[in-house]
């Protein structure tokens, strides 16, 4: 029995999806800047895609460039602020992927910016009163995600948008994770700037999005042609943009699933937590309804998870681009929690093909690793 409970890090690509994207690999040879029927046809299909991933948050069509997926939207979030601004200070939340952190870091270390970062609290919030402590008079640009990739903590962007707002400074936010769980409104969040990413929502791998405030003067990422509104040259990759379409579409129509899954996810938690071995982080905290991250007192994460692996089953042991790395989960430090326990973390993440038997199958095996947990503490006399 297979079981795949990693969404978070990549969903399998929606039968539509692939239809769609098939279609447009065999029928559609033309270059979306060539001005002859087939070019017009491949900038026909790119222009229906950006306005079905522009529906997905409430924007207009133009306020969608596509990229190669949610790191270089990332990128370009603070490269398009910084290239446009006066030298300054980056305030970037303690909990934000590898792809805000690491360029900000980048930013300070050779481009003379300053970078502070955010704290958040034992549960994962980053607070308005955390945001307004980072402030500064030379602050640029502020950047806080929407839904934490590990823990699935929901952070007040709206709220935090507002003071940033006040404060005249730009904010982004990385919605990669809560676009297609949750119902996003580009608007409505108050910020400047949002990334998307097409392999968390059913689509492919290799497509993404920035999405721009209209009002927002922006400098481009990649210089050479005028594709993307002149903000990213380069010949689009239209069949994966086809498909990350067809995904945000789908997306939308399939809010509803959700809540089935938060069903699942609370029944895996409250299971959990019968075990005084089991820590849970960020229980309390509003979370992204398929995601669960816990850890196993006296359990190594990625040794529970090649032995889960071991099982058919597949998890993560936090953010999928830090996999491999032996230091605890930066997110987790962050909030507090005992190095020790964070290497021990174990993220579950559900998707639309994850089901009660899939629910049963991890507490089955995670019972025996516990259970043997427990006779080998007695032996040794812990």
């Amino acid at each position: 029995m297979r079981v795949y409970l990693d969404h978070n890090a990549g969903t399998p690509l929606d039968p539509k999806v692939l239809a769609a994207m098939s279609e447009t690999l065999a029928d559609m040879p033309g270059n979306p800047s060539s001005s002859h029927q087939f070019g017009r046809a491949a900038r026909a299909r790119l222009e229906q895609a950006r306005a079905q991933v522009a529906a997905l948050v409430k924007v207009q069509p133009r306020q969608v460039v596509f990229t190669s997926g949610g790191t270089e939207a990332n990128n370009f979030a603070l490269h398009a602020v910084s290239a446009q601004r006066p030298l300054g200070r980056l305030a970037v939340s303690a909990i934000e992927h590898p792809s805000v952190l690491e360029p900000a870091r980048a930013l300070a270390q050779a481009a003379g910016w300053s970078l502070d970062l955010i704290a958040a609290d034992g549960e994962g919030r980053v607070s308005a009163q955390a945001l307004q402590a980072a402030l500064r008079p030379e602050t640029r640009l502020v950047s806080v995600m929407l839904a934490n990739n590990e823990t699935g903590v929901l952070q007040p962007v709206a709220e935090l948008a507002e003071r940033a707002r006040a404060a005249g400074v730009a904010m982004h936010t990385d919605a990669v994770q809560a676009a297609g769980k949750l119902e996003v409104d580009f608007e409505a969040c108050g910020v400047q700037l949002m990334t998307l990413s097409a392999h968390k929502i059913y689509g492919p791998k290799g497509a993404g999005a920035l999405i721009f405030d209209k009002s927002l003067e922006i400098a481009p990422l990649l210089h050479g042609g005028g594709q993307e509104h002149g903000l990213r040259a380069g010949t689009e990759n239209i069949a994966a943009i086809v498909g990350f379409g067809v995904a945000a579409e789908l997306a939308a129509e399939r809010l509803g699933e959700q809540a089935r899954l938060q069903r699942l996810r609370d029944q895996l938690q409250a299971q959990l937590q019968r075990h005084r071995q089991v820590t849970v982080f960020a229980a309390n905290a509003p979370r992204l309804p398929n995601t669960l991250q816990f850890a196993v007192a006296g359990l190594d994460g990625e040794t529970l998870l090649m032995q889960l692996d071991k099982a058919g089953i597949a998890v993560s042991s936090g953010s999928a681009c830090a996999s491999g790395s032996s230091e605890p989960s930066h997110v987790l430090l962050a909030m507090g929690v005992d190095a020790e326990l964070a290497r021990g973390a174990v993220r579950v993440s559900l998707g639309r093909d994850s089901t009660q038997a899939d629910i049963d199958r991890l507490l089955a095996v995670l019972a025996e690793k516990i259970e043997w947990l427990n006779q080998a503490a007695q032996v040794a006399g812990w």
